[in-house]
């Protein structure tokens, strides 16, 4: 058991002076500025083994190569000699997660319970320089369209506002370009289809006042990416309630409201866009759409007419326009047989449809599926023969010959 024992001091004596060894070599590259990745990985490797885990040299030496590194870079830079910028940036990030690490190293507690750390202060004051490098790499990475790289900065950036090792710095309260850089994790996140990422700053990212709007919008499809439909619609709301013109969120509402039959609620949001912009022929669009399928034909008619004689270039309004009309005859006939004066009404009717509906036709001549039905049952009842016939032909190539041609 003796020789045992003194096998083991014997490996661990001849270990140890090996990691001694490849630390003395590293702090020597360090010092002389060569072989600087080669000293980092050699620290790396040495805190693989779960021995060295806690020896605080081989955490300061690693800090020190990686920070050399970005030292040797930023000069580069500054002197225009030309460097990779991508491995700038992410040098940056590498000391900044360094120098982290050996903080937390550093502020483990003593035999006695105490914690003392030694490094924080001064290490602290040295990365403050350059923190807001990661905020510019994180700006340059989302031109390049690089949202993993720019996600890790700006995540970077705003986590040193939670690290013990910056406590005396005070990010939390006097951080202008936090907001920002939180605005650009939403971004990031959402690009990469990671939406637990995209919300971790997301209340940071609404208080910037600049960006507010365009984050609501990724933060609403953010919500519908999650599933999370009850958070999709109140963001929504939210982004419309503060945007009343914007088409964003007021298209994306009507979707959901007319989809959902909510369409009281959409009226509610329509109505209210218009008190902000009266003559929007988008809202006002919006508005025939929900009058025409609560059966309100006649008030479409008149939203159409208006929206007509301020652009009479929009195909949908005189489809909705002939579809009232249309509507309203036919419901008129399911209430009367014999009566002249509903017999009238129920011609005129169908003639105030025909010019919406043959103007829908001349517009969108590819929309067969709309415009024949309807002017099938206009002519039939017009006795207008020969456009009746045309029609028929028309339904008969799109349904089949013997499919049944039903008055709307």
């Amino acid at each position: 058991m003796r020789h045992f024992f003194l096998f083991v001091t014997i490996i661990l004596s001849i270990t140890t002076s090996a990691q001694k060894k490849e630390i003395s070599q590293a702090r020597s590259d360090i010092k002389s500025r060569s072989n600087l990745e080669q000293a980092e990985t050699s620290m790396r490797n040495l805190l693989k083994d779960s021995v060295n885990r806690q020896n605080i040299k081989i955490y300061e030496t690693l800090a020190n190569a990686v920070s050399a590194q970005y030292e040797v870079a930023n000069e580069k830079l500054y002197l225009k000699e030309g460097y990779d910028t991508v491995a700038f940036f992410n040098t940056a990030h590498k000391m900044f997660i360094a120098y982290e690490s050996l903080d937390s190293i550093d502020a483990l507690p003593d035999k006695k319970g105490r914690i003392k750390p030694k490094y924080r202060k001064k290490n602290a004051e040295y990365l403050d320089k350059y923190r807001r490098n990661l905020y510019n790499g994180g700006l340059f990475f989302i031109n390049k369209k690089n949202y993993e790289s720019a996600y890790k900065l700006m995540d970077s950036y705003l986590d040193c506002a939670q690290q013990p090792l910056f406590e005396a710095n005070k990010y939390i309260n006097g951080d202008q370009l936090a907001s920002s850089a939180a605005f650009w994790t939403v971004v990031s996140g959402y690009k990469l289809n990671r939406p637990d990422s995209a919300l971790k700053y997301h209340e940071l990212a609404l208080s910037n006042r600049n960006y507010r709007r365009r984050a609501l919008q990724y933060l609403s499809d953010i919500y519908l990416i999650k599933g999370d439909t009850a958070k999709y619609i109140e963001t929504l709301n939210l982004g419309f309630k503060e945007n009343k013109k914007s088409k964003f969120f007021f298209l994306r509402l009507m979707d959901y409201y007319n989809g959902k039959d909510q369409l009281d609620k959409a009226m509610a949001i329509v109505d209210t866009a218009l008190i902000s912009d009266k003559d929007n022929v988008l809202f006002l669009f919006a508005k025939s759409n929900i009058l025409l399928n609560m059966g309100s034909y006649q008030e479409c008619v008149t939203v159409c007419d208006t929206i007509l004689k301020k652009n009479n270039s929009f195909p949908d309004v005189y489809y909705n326009a002939g579809v009232s009309y249309l509507n309203l005859a036919i419901d008129l006939e399911k209430t009367t047989i014999s009566k002249r004066k509903n017999r009238t009404q129920i011609i005129d009717y169908y003639k105030k449809s025909l010019p919406y509906m043959e103007k829908y036709r001349e517009m969108c001549p590819n929309e067969k599926d709309k415009w024949a039905p309807s002017l099938y049952n206009i002519y039939l009842k017009l006795n207008m023969g020969r456009q009746f016939d045309e029609m028929n032909s028309i339904l008969q190539n799109l349904h089949g010959k013997n499919k049944y041609i039903s008055v709307i």
